[in-house]
């Protein structure tokens, strides 16, 4: 097995785990979403994004708004709840924690 079939299911998660990172400054368009995560390796598509948004909907963490365009049709705006913003600190601590592992165990 290569490394990226390895890596795969990490970068699954961590992707989740940068969505609502972005989610959580403003309410964003799918659009700003792709765009924010462009030029990095968890850049990916709506194929990928929707149905994740979708999940993430479905567990309350993240709610959505239309608001009308002047470039179209009206768009989902995305936000995170209450329940979205303690599942991202949780995460973040975690993260902290993984990192304060790594590195001790690195030395």
């Amino acid at each position: 097995m290569d490394t990226d079939q390895k890596l795969a299911p990490l970068r699954k998660g961590l992707l989740e785990f940068l969505v609502l990172r972005i989610v959580s400054g403003s309410s964003v368009y799918v659009a700003d979403i792709l765009r924010r995560l462009a030029g990095t390796e968890f850049a990916t598509q709506e194929g990928t994004l929707y149905p994740l948004l979708s999940k993430l909907r479905r567990e309350g963490l993240v709610d959505y708004r239309w608001q009308e365009s002047d470039a179209g049709p009206p768009r989902k705006y995305y936000a995170l709840t209450d329940a979205g913003r303690a599942q991202l600190a949780e995460l973040d601590r975690y993260w902290a924690q993984i990192n304060k592992t790594i590195a001790e165990l690195g030395n």
